[in-house]
């Protein structure tokens, strides 16, 4: 059954437009509507712009990482542990997978110094450079890490498609046997708005 709507006195040519107008009207709010949801989906209620991301730092012994002073007490030197104050650097590949053949897009350079006297916990600083499909630069991370939990890390800088960037990045032992260990790293990133306009500003000069 097809429904007429009927305005008395209108023309039939008035009712056609009158239809028309109020086709044009719910696909200008559905436009609109979708436009909205699209948006706030890269955004927080802070108007921040995020991108949260894992990869996969894997660490060889002699290799990628080294002991440059060796502590003088506490635990010894093991497969998660290293004597208190022991100084460790370290230029790590980054990975898109656990498995240390897969594409690397990431470098992790840095130092820690091992701060507990059972050997497991260290202050670590890091550069980790990045080179994804549609962003390139680098972000600086400080904090504490632990050897066999979970630890956050916050962001102190970034450079590149980086720069202002805030967050903080959470390492997780996923393989601790062997001479190469893995980690994951798990990346919350959020962008000010002011950066967004300093960036296009900077590109133009």
């Amino acid at each position: 059954m097809t429904l007429v709507f009927h305005v008395p006195g209108a023309p039939a040519i008035a009712m056609a437009q009158l239809l028309q107008l109020c086709l044009l009207a719910a696909s200008l709010f559905a436009l609109s509507f979708k436009a909205t949801s699209t948006s706030s989906s890269s955004r927080d209620s802070h108007g921040l712009e995020s991108l949260h991301f894992a990869l996969y730092q894997h660490e060889t012994i002699n290799k990628t990482g080294y002991i440059i002073v060796n502590g003088p007490a506490g635990a010894a030197v093991g497969q998660t542990t290293t004597p208190f104050g022991t100084v460790f650097a370290f230029q790590d590949p980054m990975t898109v997978a656990a498995n240390i053949s897969s594409k690397v897009v990431a470098i992790a350079e840095g130092t820690s110094i091992t701060s507990s006297f059972d050997g497991l916990r260290s202050i670590s600083i890091a550069k980790i450079t990045l080179r994804l499909k549609n962003l390139k630069g680098s972000i600086s991370i400080v904090g504490g890490t632990h050897n066999i939990k979970p630890a956050d890390h916050p962001v102190v800088g970034g450079t590149g498609d980086f720069m202002f960037v805030q967050g903080y990045v959470t390492s997780s032992p996923v393989d601790l046997k062997g001479l190469t260990v893995t980690y994951k790293i798990v990346f919350h990133l959020y962008w000010p708005p002011y950066a967004k306009k300093f960036s296009l500003h900077d590109k133009h000069m």
